[in-house]
């Protein structure tokens, strides 16, 4: 079966066929509607409420071109997806004024609706919530004190972080505006606040679209500016830890530039469908439906990946024409988006349109496939989040029912109720600061259904490696269009075959220097300085930009946080594992670009990032690869996450190239100072990492000595490698046997006193500590990444071309929330078109590695014809 590409393009859309009772209950044409999608609650499934809009349009007044909308109304109406039947409700309670263009948010059972604008002018700013809690509908309006966003219309508002209720753009019927504004659900009274987001803030705008992502991230997308010319750029608002708010351009090509058009968030892709062009003329053609996958950083249209904004030929997609409307409403239950209504020139439309994104997905939960949760709440990263491949899925009912069945309210119930669980500490306190119980309060009851599973041990999801990997193809590095591809398991063909270490274990003390207060805004300094996937050059002449004062700073204000680490951490899917660097950070720079980097710009507020140690010798930039690791540690600290590898020691990393590239970039005296303040720091660093009290992660392997975790958690730091634990040493030097057929333990060529263990022991260590799967580094593979003991033990190596010679690939393993492994790799980088005399760099860093080889040789790949080298070399040891 041939691979499949990983960035899938925009789905197809397809009619939805959908009943009802009586002619009333059917919501009929119409077109600035709002369309929401609300949790399935105890005795519910899942529903979409659907809420005002115009249902009828007239002719331009006064002879003027063009039409009118009328009709608008505030009736609404509530589709079951279950049964799809639509149901017309009559909520007790004042309802809002009649209004279109208005904007609507799920809060829980709840709907919330704002602004909009009606027969009589611009709508209050007044918030009204349709309470759809135990069944008995009703209308409340909401108090909120103070100033607030004012009447508008054009406007877009979601529930960011299942918590923060926020709005922005619009038209207040002066201006176009560009404010953002934000209520917290959770603090009584509601008071709304005007933000003052950092960052790259979005133009003024109306008629844009806006999306909550699951992780928090509020995505506004394309509009039309003040001068009515249509945007088509899209923007991300975040806010960090300390409170403050920032916007981030989102990266990409869009397809056209748009607005009054729909988008709705499935995982990490925003589902963008119509819309209109200067003059209503309706976006067509491949633009027509389109995906920004924001975990990529890239859009697609139905053809696939998006490059240049260019005018197509026509196409005869069906699906394509029946998305040229405007002014239409979207939804999104699980992976199925759904759209109604809207305008298609001069006729107002009252189809109803399902597409369901593709199981290979960014970012969705495996068992979104079978839920009906309101987006997903499962933060994957990984591709491919379903362990079927598309040709495994069965046939989609003619009829157009979505293979729900019975079973599945069961399912829908527990999703939702596990989206939920995460605001349960918000909507309580809510409900206790409610004055009276005849005051509306925001939180919602049904939200506190379920309880709190913190105990990683405790879920179903058993840990399994994903039969397909992500592979970037070597001749196409640095251009995600066609170098993505996902490559069956069982095509590695170099899996299995290791490269011999050359090291040997030496002793020498390191020094003690007295504590310095860390600056605030180096770490950010070193991040903005080095942190550039797509743009990093290394320095021309070499020169490290740090002096060893700043290099001091750095490693007190981390080495604080490490002290008050565990010495196995305790960590949360999902997360990213990388394995040994050895100072190659071009290659660290290449996982970032192609597979997502750490920062509010990247995807550090849904998934971790934890480093497998060796971070340091052998490569041509260990400087810069500590020390960005150091700033982003300090940044972010509890989602970044560091253990020592055996070159952190300086023993070791005194031979092997660290303390050489110190002393010939920051000088004899200040290298040596900045060498020896880092060993002091590596002698803090945590051992090793349990993820989900499932998968154990270390740099070495467990040897001869390590029969549970609760010996490595003795281990007290901070502990240098000549303090004599011989666990220490097993944790940092051991490593599997040479296959699954040799068993028990056997000397290792590392040198005296090392030893390698058999699959034998895998199997008891993890019976024994109740575990699933040990992710280590330490040792160079072909491919990346190399299975043992029938899948019990993975060894990852990250560096690329090791030494200059190997010509391996590096990877990275991506642990999904539901415990789902997948590979992504990249491939050494093709030689440069330059030759070593005309290209400077490349002359400096092959110098480099040739004259450490020679000192130091790297062993040839197992497995191949191996040279008559003298067998007293270190290469041999």
């Amino acid at each position: 079966m041939g691979s499949k590409p990983w960035l899938y393009p925009a789905p197809a859309y397809r009619n939805l066929e959908s009943f009802w009772d009586t002619d009333d209950d059917a919501p009929g044409p119409r077109c600035g509607h709002t369309l929401t999608a609300v949790a399935a609650t105890k005795t519910q499934g899942p529903r979409l409420i659907l809420f005002g809009g115009a249902t009828a349009i007239e002719s331009g007044s006064g002879g003027a071109p063009g039409i009118r909308l009328a009709g608008v109304t505030n009736c609404i109406h509530s589709y079951d997806v279950l049964t799809r039947k639509w149901t017309r409700l009559r909520p007790a309670g004042e309802p809002p004024s009649p209004r279109a263009a208005h904007a609507a948010a799920a809060v829980g059972s709840m709907v919330v609706f704002q602004g909009g604008i009606g027969p009589a002018g611009h709508s209050t700013d007044d918030l009204y919530v349709l309470d759809l809690t135990n069944d008995k509908f009703k209308w409340h309006r909401v108090v909120v004190q103070g100033q607030g966003p004012g009447p508008r219309y054009g406007h877009v508002m979601d529930l960011v972080a299942q918590r923060y209720l926020v709005t922005v753009s619009g038209n207040d019927g002066k201006r176009v505006l560009s404010d953002a504004w934000v209520l917290d659900t959770a603090q009584k009274p509601y008071v709304w606040q005007r933000l003052n987001p950092e960052g790259d803030r979005p133009s003024a705008r109306m008629y844009a679209t806006a999306s909550a992502r699951s992780d928090g991230m509020f995505l506004l997308c394309g509009g039309r500016d003040a001068s009515g010319t249509p945007l088509a750029d899209a923007y991300g608002l975040l806010m960090h830890r300390n409170g403050l708010w920032e916007w981030t351009l989102a990266p990409g090509v869009s397809p056209s530039p748009r607005y009054q058009h729909a988008a709705v968030f499935v995982g990490a892709r925003l589902h963008v469908t119509g819309g209109a062009l200067r003059g209503g003329r309706a976006v067509e053609g491949d633009a027509a439906i389109a995906v920004l996958d924001t975990a990529a950083g890239v859009w697609l249209d139905r053809n696939g990946l998006v490059t240049s904004r260019v005018n197509k030929a026509p196409s005869e997609d069906p699906s394509l024409e029946s998305m040229r409307r405007c002014r239409h409403a979207a939804a999104s239950v699980g992976v199925r988006i759904y759209v109604h209504g809207g305008l298609k020139g001069d006729i107002l439309l009252d189809d109803f349109l399902v597409a369901e994104n593709s199981q290979f997905q960014t970012d969705v939960n495996p068992s979104a496939l079978m839920s009906g949760s309101p987006r997903s709440n499962s933060p994957n990263l990984s591709p491919f989040s379903s362990t079927s491949t598309p040709d495994d899925r069965s046939e989609t009912p003619a009829s157009g029912f979505l293979g729900m069945d019975k079973d599945s309210m069961e399912k829908l119930a527990e999703a939702s109720a596990a989206e939920a669980k995460v605001a349960n500490a918000v909507w309580q306190s809510a409900q206790a600061a409610s004055a009276s119980p005849e005051e509306t309060s925001l939180s919602d009851g049904n939200s506190q259904s379920a309880e709190t599973t913190s105990e990683g041990s405790d879920t179903e999801a058993d840990v399994r490696l994903h039969p397909r990997a992500v592979v970037v193809a070597k001749e196409t590095v640095g251009n995600l269009g066609g170098m993505v591809r996902q490559l069956s398991l069982d095509q590695f063909e170099n899996e299995s075959r290791r490269m011999i270490p050359s090291h040997n274990d030496l002793s020498n003390p390191t020094k003690k220097f007295a504590r310095q207060r860390s600056p605030q805004g180096l770490h950010k300094k070193i991040i903005s300085t080095l942190l550039r996937p797509r743009n990093w050059k290394p320095p021309v002449n070499r020169k490290f930009f740090l002096d060893s004062y700043e290099v001091g700073e750095l490693c007190y204000a981390a080495e604080q946080i490490f002290m008050h680490e565990t010495t196995v951490l305790q960590l949360k899917a999902p997360i990213k594992v990388f394995g040994d660097l050895h100072g190659q950070f071009g290659d660290l720079m290449r996982l970032f670009d192609e597979y997502g980097f750490p920062s509010t710009a990247g995807d550090i507020t849904y998934i971790d990032y934890l480093f497998l140690g060796d971070y340091v010798d052998r490569g041509q930039h260990s400087l810069e690869t500590i020390t960005l690791l150091l700033a982003l540690k300090i940044e972010y600290p509890d989602n970044v996450h560091l253990i020592r590898g055996n070159h952190e020691a300086a023993d070791i990393n005194a031979l092997f190239g660290f303390r050489i590239e110190c002393i010939e970039r920051m000088g004899e005296s200040d290298g040596i100072w900045a060498w020896t303040r880092f060993n002091q720091l590596f002698n803090y660093l945590p051992l090793a990492a349990l993820i989900e009290k499932k998968i154990i992660c270390m740099h070495g392997g467990i040897g001869r000595s390590i029969n549970s975790v609760e010996q490595i958690e003795k281990l007290e730091r901070p502990i240098t490698m000549d303090a004599g634990s011989i666990v220490l040493m097993d944790l940092l030097w051991s490593d599997p046997t040479e296959n699954d057929s040799i068993e028990g333990l056997r000397p290792n060529a590392r040198g005296p006193g090392l030893v390698t263990f058999g699959p034998d022991r895998v199997t008891d260590f993890c019976k024994r500590n109740k575990l699933q799967l040990i992710i280590r580094a330490h040792e160079c593979v072909m491919d990346g990444f190399e299975r043992f003991a029938q899948g019990q033990l993975i060894t990852l190596f990250s560096a690329t071309n090791y030494c200059g010679t190997a010509n391996n690939a590096g990877a990275i393993l991506v642990v999904g929330r539901e415990l789902v492994i997948v590979p992504k790799l990249i491939h050494p980088l093709p030689p440069p078109f330059q030759s070593p005399e005309t290209s400077p760099e490349r002359v400096t860093d092959e110098t480099w590695m040739q004259e450490l080889n020679i000192q130091r040789p790297p062993t040839p790949t197992r497995g191949r014809p191996q040279p008559e080298l003298d067998r007293s070399s270190l290469a041999y040891i």
